[in-house]
């Protein structure tokens, strides 16, 4: 967050969506997640949901990608604030953070090559899990 920026306010429903995304390694959508909260009892509309997760991500208390169907997916940062990627099982959504050392300095490498400065890189790899792999 900037400096002089305004600290969004608490209130019970950003504490019980930052609580369910915190108990969980994997992806959810929105829609998952407000489906999960409503079972639990909390009364919370959709739409405040999307608008409590995108201040979440923006706050960098969560992480937020695109997933294989093109959805926008979170999940709680293991990592903090500083960078990283992920590796996300396309089947049961559960998420490792790789470090971003190595794909940072292929990424430099490729703009040096290309004569490209500031270059940024968002990746995410999908593939299958250690479980999902063998439950097939």
């Amino acid at each position: 967050m900037t400096e002089g920026a305004v600290q969004p306010r608490r209130t019970r429903q950003r504490s019980a969506i930052a609580s369910l995304i915190s108990a969980t390694d994997s992806f959810q959508s929105a829609q998952e997640i407000h489906h999960l909260l409503r079972s639990t009892g909390e009364v919370i509309g959709l739409s405040t949901v999307y608008r409590t997760l995108q201040s979440l991500a923006e706050a960098g208390e969560i992480d937020v990608v695109i997933n294989a169907d093109g959805e926008s997916v979170y999940r709680g940062c293991g990592q903090g604030r500083g960078l990283h990627y992920h590796l996300v099982c396309r089947i049961c959504g559960h998420a490792v953070e790789v470090a971003a050392d190595t794909i940072d300095r292929w990424v430099r490498s490729i703009a040096r090559e290309h004569r490209f400065s500031d270059a940024v890189a968002s990746l995410t790899v999908f593939g299958i899990c250690r479980a999902c792999a063998s439950a097939t």
